[in-house]
């Protein structure tokens, strides 16, 4: 007679996975996985239009404010955006080891870092949005000429907000996430389990939100 597999043994009780990796941490990677799809055929559609069009919108002349110190500063902003978002990988980095640690008072410190981060960086990212806006930019509006000083298409703008809202929407949902971490946290939850392996898991999720910004960065401001 076939022996009994003890349910501490068993992938769905809570256990490691066929792959040998926490369940719940390898649901997280399939759930990155999927939405990383989401994104690559954002930025491929866009590529494609973009590529596919003989002239576009000058990102030097379209993102050149910077607030209280008028225009003429090209991609200065969005480059503080983006040094916002990667200093918030690091402090969700040095929150993740805390946790390995079981250093409460650390994670805590670079949870609250990390929160503060993302709404930095969506503060800075509603300024642009309304700059924009301010300026006749918005869904089927562009106010901006081609770099050969013809008339653009609103593919520019259609594609930039429908792109930067979805990724503006993940960080959003980063910050939320890593609130309920922090509260979580406050309330030992984890000390009580015994482990912080939920921070582990909202870390791969914030990493893959800054990641995918490096993209969204690199095809509407430096391409």
């Amino acid at each position: 007679m076939a022996q009994a597999v003890p349910a501490e043994q068993k992938w769905w009780s809570g256990g490691k996975s066929p792959f040998n990796v926490e369940y719940g941490k390898l649901m997280m990677w399939y759930f990155l996985m999927s939405d990383a799809f989401t994104f690559g055929a954002f930025l491929i559609s866009y590529g494609t239009i973009r590529f596919a069009t003989n002239s576009w919108p000058d990102p030097n002349e379209v993102f050149q404010s910077f607030p209280g110190l008028g225009n003429g500063l090209p991609l200065m902003f969005v480059s503080l955006m983006t040094f916002i978002l990667i200093i918030s990988s690091v402090t969700m980095v040095l929150a993740v080891q805390a946790g390995h640690a079981m250093d409460k008072k650390s994670v805590v410190r670079n949870l609250v870092l990390t929160i503060i981060g993302g709404i930095a960086f969506l503060s800075c990212q509603a300024w642009e949005w309304a700059h924009l806006h301010h300026e006749g930019a918005w869904w089927g509006s562009n106010p901006f000429l081609n770099i050969d000083g013809t008339k653009a298409t609103t593919n520019f703008t259609n594609f930039f907000f429908t792109i930067t809202g979805f990724h503006g929407f993940h960080v959003f949902s980063g910050v939320v996430i890593n609130i309920i971490m922090l509260i979580m946290t406050l309330n030992n939850v984890f000390e009580r389990k015994g482990h912080y392996l939920m921070i582990e898991k909202a870390g791969l999720y914030w990493h893959f939100v800054d990641l995918v910004w490096v993209f969204v960065f690199t095809v509407f401001y430096l391409v």
